[in-house]
């Protein structure tokens, strides 16, 4: 039985030697106990630092190292894609190089899958310990509203950290979509998983690459790309104020009728229309991020380019 772990990297420079002696004492334990074999297939995103660097050390002095390396940045998204895609093990794990998803828990993930009972067994944080109060506060609302406006479950403290079985990996690379939302993704395919609580892990190295920025553009992502109830919403919004705009102008023609006096009155005025121009443009932001992503996706654009690999220099010639 073989075993790939997917180790998406960018600016990991710092981490990953420490990440290669915890995998591999772990790798050791769980071949020893249950006789699996390891491929470890490091996915470069661009880095700036010399991740790279490492990575080619990594794959020539050890054996079971591979990895991908990308033309620029393409985001982790990409990476874990690219990985799934040329990982050739029977079982799949994703983990970060931070350490922050805890390789002791490897074990119990593949026994969950030799069961036979689950295809796949994944991490999720009990508590958002050392994380800013905000962060944590938007991360609990993003959960709730996803998961009342979509159908696809995605359940709270969920991360990339598990281990999948073949035929759910090939389920998951099947979707070729530009927009990609791996945790939407994952319980859209459905399969049977098993959730393993675990408590956030602080980083052995190096700086975190999601600020709240980037989280919340990302969170906006998984809406827009499994849900279609904001194209409900800002349509429901559109007839509400339809109806009660009508409703002002009977009340502005039976007041000018009783107490005439048409022209006081303007200051409220005013505030409506800033109210109704506001409402506009969100609902023409709303249609705009679906016409985006529509717009992406019919483009065919691949989803991530490879500039390197474990078989090939950087000089294009080929490795023996």
């Amino acid at each position: 039985m073989l075993v790939t772990i997917i180790v998406p990297c960018y600016n990991e420079e710092a981490a990953l030697p420490y990440f290669l002696e915890a995998i591999q004492k772990t790798e050791a334990e769980m071949t020893a106990a249950y006789g699996c074999g390891f491929e470890l297939l490091f996915v470069n995103d661009g880095s700036k630092d010399g991740t790279l660097s490492v990575l080619r050390r990594f794959a020539k002095e050890t054996p079971n190292v591979r990895y991908l390396s990308f033309s620029r940045n393409f985001g982790k998204e990409a990476a874990m894609y690219a990985g799934l895609r040329e990982a050739k093990g029977d079982y799949v794990a994703i983990m970060d190089a931070d350490l922050q998803h805890p390789p002791a828990m490897l074990p119990e993930m593949y026994e969950g899958l030799q069961s036979g009972e689950y295809d796949c067994v994944a991490a999720r944080r009990e508590s958002r310990k050392g994380e800013p109060p905000i962060r944590s506060f938007f991360a609990r609302c993003f959960y709730k509203i996803i998961n009342r406006i979509s159908d696809t479950e995605i359940v709270d403290g969920a991360c990339d950290f598990r281990m999948m079985t073949r035929q759910m990996v090939d389920a998951i690379v099947s979707m070729g979509e530009y927009n990609r939302f791996s945790k939407g993704i994952f319980g859209w395919v459905g399969f049977r998983t098993k959730w393993l609580p675990y408590e956030n892990v602080e980083r052995v190295a190096g700086e975190t690459k999601w600020s709240f920025w980037k989280l919340l553009l990302y969170s906006l992502q998984g809406i827009v790309g499994f849900s279609t109830v904001p194209l409900a919403i800002a349509s429901v919004l559109g007839i509400l104020l339809c109806f009660v705009s009508f409703l002002m102008v009977v009340y502005i023609i039976v007041k000018t009728l009783l107490f005439g006096d048409p022209v006081s009155g303007w200051p409220s005025l005013a505030c409506m229309v800033m109210f109704m121009g506001g409402i506009q443009l969100l609902c023409m932001g709303i249609l705009g991020q679906y016409l985006a992503k529509t717009y992406l996706e019919t483009k065919h654009r691949p989803i991530y380019i490879l500039a390197e690999t474990d078989k090939e220099n950087p000089d294009g010639t080929k490795t023996d």
